[in-house]
């Protein structure tokens, strides 16, 4: 079943402010323990819940997102090493 339409689920908050995400709702939108949620108020009283993506995440969905926009050869990550070791070699021994 796909969650895309409307689904109500009914869960309980604990004495500790915890609740339990209903296993449909987890598997579906992947959310597992450690998983980040961002919690806003929305109008009469509806709660948004937005899932953050872990950093590594966010890394690997980014990757070689701008090669498309490097001439063919080019290399920004040597270049911008290849300039520290110059600078730091201009400055001299601190």
């Amino acid at each position: 079943m796909s969650l895309t339409k409307f689904l109500s689920m009914i869960t309980t908050v604990t004495g500790k402010n915890q609740i339990t995400i209903p296993a449909e709702l987890a598997r579906e939108l992947d959310i597992a323990p450690g998983t980040r949620l961002d919690w806003a108020k929305g109008a009469e009283g509806t709660l948004i819940v937005k899932i953050i993506q872990n950093r590594a995440e966010l890394a690997r969905r980014l990757a070689g997102r701008g090669r498309r926009h490097l001439r063919p050869g080019s290399n920004p990550i040597r270049d911008l090493v290849e300039d520290r070791v110059r600078e730091d070699r201009e400055e001299g021994p601190p």
